[in-house]
């Protein structure tokens, strides 16, 4: 029996990649901004190397066991979907659609007539920025709120006491239906909200996500139809659209996530269990708080220990990210950067350097290998410098 367990901090970018201009991300680096905003403690992923990789502002643990380094992104892209694809061997030849002006009036002319009611934004703008400018327009009109990002995103925002969970997720569906071809964004969410004014809407934690099927093979379909478990965490499922999935847990925020991780570690399992950790992104890095985004990596800090004591003997874990979201930088954007590996097995010895990778889907094919798989994703795995 084996098992692989890879942890995504989301957002947990280690520095701007060699293309960042092109996307307007020259000078981020998630990671060191961070660092250099709090005293960021992090003795357990500094003793798997995390101090080693350059350039971080992070010091280096020599007691280090793990392999430790960066990769980059070979698809086009900076967001959750794209990012975490890559992390499952898909790597897309050319990236979703974006729309900086809005959705086309069409688009949302159909998406209206299909939900019976009109809707206001149709614009780009920032989570909690929306809110206040149109929360009160939406309790007074019950008009759902679109809006979209730099991100390949239709997010919909909907007030809990206007429209049941149940509904607002109806509403996802219909949208992601209809935005298929050019118009096949990344992700559809759902982003209900609470509260009675400007200043006090809140969103709660019934977001969900609606992707687009993988557009081909990912490691989560090659180690399902091997007859391996697939366990996803968290936002996995919505990112996957549920596909190659054995089992799932879609908790919420990252202490529920972590628990959840335990819970499975507990458990018997033969293949792969992958989470997603989404605070550093979505409560801290889009809202530009570098002290709670080094605050919530020091809490996950603190789990890594009882994380290492329910593996077995030479279970695999690696720790990464799926794109960068520097809190210190310009705008509420996600940001092109290296993500950070750092992979260890029980019973490991040594510090290995696995260099700068020239994709994400590196990560695929160790695993692929680990489990003695044929697939390799056009990757190279790193599985011999995890090898006891």
């Amino acid at each position: 029996m084996k098992r692989a367990i890879i942890v995504v901090l989301d957002s947990v970018g280690a520095g701007m990649l060699p293309d960042a201009a092109a996307y307007g991300d020259v000078g981020a680096n998630t990671l060191r901004h961070v660092a250099e905003s709090i005293d960021l403690r992090v003795p357990n992923m500094r003793l798997m190397g995390l101090g080693h990789i350059g350039g971080l502002s992070i010091p280096a643990d020599p007691l280090a066991v793990g392999a430790y380094g960066r990769a980059a992104e070979r698809s086009k892209g900076k967001d959750t979907t794209t990012g975490h694809w890559e992390i499952a061997g898909l790597t897309l030849s050319s990236p979703f659609p974006t729309f900086p002006n809005g959705f086309p009036e069409d688009v949302i002319s159909r998406f209206e007539q299909a939900i019976g009611t009109k809707v206001i934004g149709n614009k780009p703008a920032s989570g909690t920025a929306i809110l206040d400018e149109l929360g009160e327009e939406h309790l007074r009109t019950k008009y759902p709120i679109v809006y979209t990002s730099a991100d390949s995103v239709f997010q919909i925002a909907c007030h809990e006491e206007l429209y049941p969970l149940d509904t607002l997720y109806r509403f996802c569906e219909i949208a992601r239906k209809q935005l298929q071809g050019p118009y096949g964004v990344g992700r559809v969410i759902a982003r209900p909200f609470i509260g009675s004014g400007k200043g006090h809407f809140t969103r709660t934690s019934g977001r969900r996500d609606f992707s687009l099927d993988p557009t081909g093979q990912t490691l989560l379909d090659v180690m399902k139809s091997a007859g391996l478990d697939v366990l996803g965490v968290g936002k996995i499922e919505d990112i996957f659209a549920h596909r190659g999935l054995t089992g799932s847990v879609h908790s919420a925020g990252n202490p529920a996530c972590t628990e959840s991780m335990l819970e499975y570690l507990k458990q018997d399992f033969n293949g792969l269990l992958f989470v997603n950790l989404v605070d550093t992104d979505m409560i801290y890095g889009h809202r530009r708080d570098p002290i709670g985004y080094g605050n919530a990596l020091m809490a996950f800090d603190k789990k890594l220990p009882e994380i290492k004591a329910l593996m077995h003997d030479g279970d695999m874990l690696i720790i990464t990210a799926d794109h960068g979201c520097d809190p210190t930088f310009h705008g509420t954007d996600h940001t092109r950067e290296y993500i950070p590996i750092l992979a260890w097995r029980k019973g490991m010895k040594g510090l290995y350097p696995l260099g700068d990778r020239t994709t994400y889907a590196d990560i695929a094919a160790t695993i692929a290998e680990y489990f003695s798989l044929d697939e390799r994703f056009q990757a190279e795995s790193f599985l011999e410098a995890l090898e006891i």
